[in-house]
């Protein structure tokens, strides 16, 4: 098969002679024309056509594909192709016209927890900060699905997956956010910060400071719910970012007053946050230069909580510990995750793997086999 593929290396040398420069451009005879477009299109692919393909193979049942000896790794394998076709946001959007989205959307209840969990991946990338997929999601139960997942799937990978899959289709996202709060979402929220995840405590801090930013009303909602003890537990986390995004969230709601008045701390919460930070300052004025440069944003916010809470710099501020020397003066302000959220779809839309040795290349999975017989199709 080898032998009937394109001859890169002449390829190589035919555009080097006529690209780079030493020689005057001239008009490609029909020929060479021809020959180079035929080199082009033996590698290219046809996005939609796969598509369709695999939208097939997510139509056929299970048992189905099992008879033709479809295992659940291929699935999986046709799974990631999908989703590195629709990281461009018009095949992202073709999916639901050629009936790929609502099959999607129902292997989040696969049988398969890896399945159910790289479904909730591509619903992910199909969402981000795409508004027609978002809604066209919506529109198909899918955030249904994807809570279900999040709340109660009993692998926490899943869980996790489908926690991700709904930040994406929530944000810049008003009825999105409005459905995941009456749907109890902060209360699912706090049981996802009582797992031993990291990465699982990481995707709900990530997502609960976002929407506080979005709705700062909802600062009481989460004091209510006992939000505030939990972040003080975490602050002490051995994972940075966690600490981080515990911390930010204790800042969220110190800055805001609505959510003071409905704390009503007692002087015992009082206390046992003054020794957290306390903590935290302790272990920051240990930190080597180097650990001290990858905590930044932990030092500033440690300080930052301080002035908030009791009217006064840190302690970190007297040692120097908050701005280091080569470091911005002020914290700038938080303009990237609004405005230029990644990843770059765009560009991600415009990647060219034909670059590749077609030896590198991960071959897609085949699928389709023979099927059943015409006359009687699956349902």
């Amino acid at each position: 098969m080898a032998k009937e593929g394109p001859n890169w290396d002449g390829l190589l040398k035919w555009s080097l002679s006529h690209a780079d420069g030493t020689n005057p451009t001239r008009n490609l005879s029909e020929e060479d024309r021809r020959w180079f477009m035929e080199a082009m299109q033996a590698q290219t692919v046809d996005v939609v056509k796969r598509m369709k393909e695999i939208t097939l193979v997510m139509q056929t049942p299970e048992q189905v594909l099992e008879s033709q000896g479809v295992t659940s790794q291929d699935i999986e394998d046709m799974l990631d192709e999908l989703q590195e076709h629709v990281e461009s946001i018009d095949m992202a959007n073709d999916l639901h016209s050629i009936g790929g989205l609502v099959p999607l959307l129902g292997y989040l209840k696969n049988s398969h927890a890896n399945i159910r969990a790289k479904a909730a991946e591509v619903v992910s990338t199909i969402v981000q900060n795409n508004p027609k997929s978002q809604q066209l999601v919506m529109e198909a139960n899918g955030l249904e699905s994807l809570l279900s997942n999040f709340t109660s799937d009993p692998d926490v990978t899943a869980r996790t997956k489908a926690l991700g899959a709904i930040s994406s289709l929530i944000r810049h996202n008003k009825l999105g956010i409005a459905a995941f709060r009456l749907a109890n979402g902060y209360a699912a929220l706090r049981d996802a910060l009582s797992s031993e995840s990291v990465r699982f405590q990481r995707k709900a801090l990530n997502l609960i400071h976002y929407l506080l930013h979005e709705n700062r009303s909802d600062c009481a909602v989460v004091t209510e719910l006992g939000f505030p003890r939990i972040f003080m537990h975490l602050a002490s986390s051995e994972d940075g970012e966690v600490r981080e995004g515990a911390l930010r969230g204790l800042l969220d709601l110190g800055q805001d007053r609505t959510a003071q008045a409905a704390n009503g701390s007692s002087s015992e919460d009082d206390e046992k946050l003054k020794q957290i930070l306390q903590e935290r300052i302790k272990g920051i004025s240990a930190m080597s230069p180097e650990d001290l440069g990858a905590a930044k944003e932990e030092r500033q916010l440690v300080d930052s909580l301080w002035n908030t809470c009791y009217n006064e710099p840190s302690s970190l501020r007297e040692q120097g510990l908050v701005v280091l020397p080569g470091e911005d003066d002020a914290l700038p302000p938080d303009v990237a995750s609004k405005h230029f959220e990644p990843p770059l779809r765009a560009w991600a839309a415009n990647r060219n793997d034909d670059t590749k040795p077609s030896s590198e290349k991960k071959q897609a999975p085949l699928l389709l086999g023979l099927g059943p017989p015409a006359q009687d199709p699956p349902a």
